[in-house]
């Protein structure tokens, strides 16, 4: 077995985990899962391609892109690329391509390949004298500034919160084991040193180990990584009180979210710490230095440094190291105070065994959206056998939550799609589901 640890540098800083196992034939083929049935191919063009910065050529992560007017869309991976699948009546639509502090950019569907896409974006820069915009002088003191002021920018109370999680693993583009589930999240005021506590509510998978040939890969904490990447609620990952001196902080051009201006910090470990940190953007709101989004990436350079942090067991005659690690997290805001609504986790593995020729690229998302969320009044609970343990394998546990009625006639797993494409397919259920 190889398990793959994402929550621990030696500080703590990394999130989830992920196991692999070492499986003969079928042993580990669970459901079956057809990847693009018939029926479903003929109803559905495809495009594939990826987004970049028109500026730097780099790749943008988690850019969005949705068909106008419909609640298609999805979002690039790790590397900035995507692939969308649109009904065939709606060809003649148009593309809306959008990433934080970028100009939106609209492409007609009629005009795209099958793949091989390369799609622009030009950079978003606010003029200062424009919004009377003074920046600090100290991106640092900034971050700190917006770290201490949680009691004031985010919610400071117990919340319940209900959820759509789903998780997809890939081996090089085919699609190996999917799930799906409906979480309630326990979440602590922001001030509070207590963890939050997830409760798995309805749970369905689609797996199938063969098409990995030999080694199969797991993802263990299942909606608890992208739950820890909230930096307000759990700082101490990146930005504790030590490890907040290890890195450079710097301006970016500032830019807006939703109309309202943010500053856009970058940050990136020093040049003379060689441990694996992190660098990314923070989104600050100008106004409130209330952290809106944040989105990052690990630095992988070191092969064995962070195949450590990441692989808890395996076989002695395989090697498994991360080619990326990338994050985000975005807040929204209600009557003033912002709270957790969105964390997307997508990882990249490379496994090699001795005496093969050939190493294996494997890929893994795991996102979670909130739907909605109540102020916990009465500060309920989870008793510990309610609990989620944070060494969930929700591919695994996910048999014994299966509800097809729950599920109804959204009865075909599309990883394309985003997330929240999928939560407004369920609404209808979840609504009946909570009267019951």
């Amino acid at each position: 077995m190889v398990a793959i640890n994402i929550t621990s540098i030696s500080k703590k800083i990394v999130f989830s985990f992920i196991c692999m196992t070492l499986s003969a034939g079928s042993v580990f083929a669970f459901s079956n899962f057809q990847e693009d049935p018939a029926e479903y191919i003929n109803e559905y063009i495809e495009y594939g391609g990826v987004v970049l910065d028109s500026e730097t050529g780099n790749a943008l992560v988690f850019a969005t892109l949705t068909v106008k007017g419909t609640n298609i869309s999805t979002i690039t991976n790790s590397d900035g690329q995507f692939l969308l699948k649109v009904p065939k009546d709606l060809n003649d639509g148009v593309l809306v391509i959008s990433y934080i502090g970028f100009n939106t950019k609209e492409v007609l569907l009629t005009t795209l390949k099958a793949e091989g896409n390369e799609i622009e974006l030009v950079n978003s820069i606010i003029k200062l004298g424009e919004i009377k915009l003074v920046a600090p002088n100290d991106a640092k003191a900034l971050v700190k500034s917006t770290l201490k002021k949680k009691a004031d920018n985010n919610v400071n109370k117990p919340v319940l919160m209900t959820a759509f999680y789903r998780e997809t693993i890939k081996k090089g583009r085919k699609n190996a084991s999917l799930a799906e589930a409906i979480v309630n999240v326990y979440k602590q005021p922001y001030t509070s040193s207590r963890q939050d506590d997830i409760e798995l509510f309805k749970a369905r998978k689609s797996t199938d180990y063969n098409k990995l040939d030999t080694v199969a890969l797991k993802l263990q904490g299942g909606p608890y990584n992208p739950l820890y990447i909230d930096l307000m609620k759990y700082p101490e990952y990146i930005f504790n009180s030590e490890m907040i001196d290890l890195y450079r902080f710097s301006f970016a051009n500032s830019t807006t979210i939703n109309g309202q201006a943010v500053y856009v910090v970058q940050f990136k470990q020093l040049n003379t710490v060689t441990e694996p940190l992190y660098y990314g953007k923070l989104y600050i709101d100008v106004e409130t230095s209330a952290l809106k989004s944040a989105i990052y990436n690990l630095n992988v350079e070191n092969k064995e440094l962070t195949g450590d942090l990441f692989v808890r067991k395996k076989p002695r005659d395989i090697k498994v190291y991360p080619t990326n690690a990338a994050y985000r997290v975005d807040y929204r805001e209600k009557d003033g105070k912002y709270y957790y609504g969105y964390g997307n986790v997508q990882l990249s593995f490379k496994v090699k065994r001795k005496r093969k020729w050939f190493s294996s690229n494997y890929s893994l998302t795991s996102e979670m959206a909130v739907t909605d969320w109540k102020f916990n009044i009465d500060n309920e609970k989870l008793k510990n056998r309610e609990k989620l343990k944070k060494s969930v394998v929700i591919s695994d546990s996910a048999s014994g939550f299966s509800d097809p009625e729950f599920w109804g006639a959204y009865n075909v797993i599309e990883p394309e799609k985003s997330i929240e494409s999928a939560i407004n397919k369920i609404k209808k259920q979840l609504k009946k589901a909570n009267k019951g």
